[in-house]
């Protein structure tokens, strides 16, 4: 006798937005998260101004802002030569998204809010219940086992989805995690209130060995990410906080902005990144959000991944699961596999050349050099990383000639 339909493992925005759109298309969904919210995550807090739209199809757009979320119009990007990239959401390359503004705001907020709107579509949720592992019976995932209040269970459904994140059980269990050899970054979050200079971009400072972040998530409070090769895992383990405040005093750029501030929290630390899995499903179960695929921080993808997920999976799912027919479903999973990468490829592959520049200070610094000059340019790529604009205009052989060209005559 199966429990629900469906099993989502992890009540974040992945696994939320996907239980909202089953829940709402009929289907029987249980929602298992180990903590209890409202809970905080290490995470830049960032929400593209796609976001918006699946914020606003769920009817969490408005409580959203409530919170006193910041609005973002756009990016600053700080190369370690000091060149400044100016883009702006709100920009005359002839794309506009759902807004012309993203959001920050805190996830100890976000994450309740999304959970509450599966919640009044008809999901069920239990908390502090920890998944430990799947069930399975003859190649196909049946359910899963739970460790709740002490005691175990095994907790059955037609599917299970693996919305837990970055360490993914459910991608672990089924053998579908990897990691990748190149960029194994990790990153430091904390917040602060007293930031000087904090205004209505979000801002990045490249530096030859990490790079830092600055966000308004309102109320006052900016969210600070730090993110440094994993090489230095030993230093940052030694005392993070220390080194966390030892990178800013070191450099002048920073130093000044934080005179005035007080750390609001502990540090906490994240990584390592670049992580994805071999495929985003398997007989009986999908993976959304970070579960599925995280690359590396800096273009912000995150949490529209884990909303876009979602909804996509229970779009493609959602008649297949309610028709009981387990070929059905497998069907549907690789249509979902399908149009997964249909939707992320270009801003993987933009990720990925992002990656590598900013991995090589020499080139991103004459890169850096157009853009500041270039703002058509520069606005095209804060667009795509802005979710609304294809990531083939920033892919397009005329813009990457634009671009290197450009950072030749800069030598």
């Amino acid at each position: 006798m199966r429990d629900a339909q469906v099993i989502v493992v992890g009540g974040g925005p992945a696994g939320s937005s996907a239980a909202y759109f089953l829940a709402s298309q009929g289907v029987d969904v249980l929602v298992l998260d180990r903590a209890r919210f409202p809970r905080d995550k290490v995470c830049a807090e960032y929400l593209s101004p796609e976001c918006s739209r699946i914020l606003d199809r769920m009817d969490a757009l408005n409580a959203t802002e409530a919170t006193g979320a910041a609005h973002l119009e756009g990016m600053r990007v700080r190369a370690p030569n000091g060149a400044v990239i100016h883009g702006e959401f709100a920009a005359n390359h002839g794309f506009s998204g759902f807004r012309d503004r993203g959001l920050a705001v805190r996830r100890t907020l976000l994450d309740s809010i999304l959970l509450n709107r599966a919640r009044s579509a008809g999901a069920h949720v239990t908390e502090a219940a920890r998944v430990t592992d799947m069930s399975m019976h003859n190649g196909r995932v049946t359910g899963v086992q739970v460790l709740q209040q002490g005691k175990h269970q095994t907790l059955h459904a037609d599917l299970v989805i693996g919305a837990d994140g970055l360490r993914s059980v459910v991608a672990r269990r089924l053998g579908l995690h990897r990691a990748s050899r190149w960029p194994r970054r990790i990153a430091l979050v904390s917040h602060y209130s007293g930031v000087d200079a904090i205004g209505r971009f979000g801002e990045m400072f490249v530096d030859k060995s990490g790079y830092f972040g600055l966000a308004d998530v309102g109320n006052g409070v900016t969210n600070v990410a730090l993110v440094v090769p994993v090489s230095r895992a030993a230093e940052v383990a030694a005392d993070r906080t220390d080194f966390f405040e030892q990178w800013i005093a070191e450099r002048p750029h920073l130093a000044g902005r934080f005179s005035n501030a007080t750390r609001l929290e502990p540090v906490r630390a994240t990584g390592p990144f670049a992580s994805f899995a071999k495929r985003p499903w398997f007989p009986g179960a999908a993976l959304v959000g970070d579960a599925a695929d995280f690359f590396d921080p800096f273009t912000g993808e995150g949490i529209y991944a884990a909303l876009r997920g979602g909804e996509l999976l229970a779009d493609v799912t959602a008649t297949a699961i309610g028709s009981g027919k387990l070929d059905s479903l497998d069907r549907a999973l690789t249509a979902y596999a399908s149009r997964r990468k249909l939707e992320f490829k270009g801003k993987w592959k933009v990720e990925r050349l992002v990656g590598s520049v900013i991995s090589s200070p020499w080139v991103f610094n004459r890169i850096a050099l157009t853009l500041q000059k270039r703002r058509d340019l520069a606005d095209l790529l804060v667009g795509v990383a802005g979710d609304f604009v294809p990531a083939r205009e920033v892919l397009r052989p005329r813009y990457m000639m634009n671009l290197l060209l450009s950072a030749t005559f800069h030598r």
